[in-house]
C-alpha cells in the first residue's frame, strides 16, 4: 500500500481528541536507493517514536529491563505458588515473591527486546497495514509495540478501556506507556 493511503487511513482512526496532536510522517530518498527512509510518530510536532533511533530509552540487554524502575511486575499468588511448588517449600515466603517477580520480568524482559528489534520504515509499513485489518483487541493484547501504541491512539478504545488497561501497561515497553498517558491526559481535560 502507498505510504499516503496507509497515512490516510490511519489518520481516519485516530482519537479526536489527538487530531492535529499525533501526526505520522515518513520521507525516503528517491535518488539514494541504498540509503533507507525514515518513518516516526510525532506528538504535537515533536518526534517521539522514530523507527531508527528513538528519544525512549532503547533496552540493549535483558539485564537493563529487569533494574528499570519503571517496570512495574504485579506478582499474583499462582506464580508465587508455582515457585513454592517448583522449590518443594523450602525457601521463606518474602524470597519466593522476589523469585516469581524475577521469573516474570525476564519473559517480560525477552518480549520486549523482541518488539524493539522489529521496529524499522519497512516493518512499520507492515505493521500498520496489519493493524488496519486485524481488532483492535488483537493490536491491545499483541506484544507488537507499534500495535501497541496503534491501539491507544485509535479512536475504538474508549475511556474506560485506557483506564482498566492501567495494570497491564506497567509491563510495556516505555514508549507505549507513554502513548497511554498522552492517552489518559486527554479524558482529564
Amino acid at each position: 500500500m502507498a505510504w499516503s493511503k496507509l497515512k490516510q487511513q490511519l489518520e481516519s482512526f485516530l482519537s479526536p481528541t489527538l487530531h492535529g496532536r499525533v501526526e505520522y510522517l515518513s520521507t525516503s530518498y528517491r535518488y539514494l536507493p541504498d540509503k533507507a527512509g525514515l518513518c516516526y510518530l510525532a506528538v504535537d510536532k515533536k518526534k517521539v517514536l522514530n523507527m531508527s533511533d528513538n528519544g525512549f530509552r532503547w533496552y540493549q540487554t535483558e539485564l537493563e529491563i529487569k533494574n528499570d524502575p519503571d517496570i512495574q511486575v504485579p506478582i499474583n499468588t499462582e506464580e508465587i505458588e508455582a515457585v513454592r511448588k517448583d522449590t518443594k517449600g523450602v525457601v521463606p515466603e518474602d524470597r519466593l515473591v522476589v523469585m516469581a517477580r524475577n521469573r516474570k520480568i525476564s519473559d517480560i524482559a525477552k518480549e520486549i527486546l523482541s518488539a524493539q528489534s522489529s521496529l524499522c520504515k519497512s516493518n512499520f509499513s507492515v505493521t500498520a497495514t496489519k493493524f488496519l485489518s486485524i481488532s483492535i483487541e488483537e493490536s491491545i493484547e499483541s506484544n507488537d509495540i507499534l500495535l501497541n501504541i496503534l491501539a491507544l491512539i485509535d479512536k475504538r478504545v474508549g475511556k474506560k478501556r485506557i483506564l482498566n488497561m492501567s495494570e497491564t501497561i506497567k509491563v510495556k515497553h516505555p514508549i507505549v506507556q507513554y502513548f497511554h498517558e498522552l492517552r489518559l491526559r486527554t479524558f482529564v481535560k
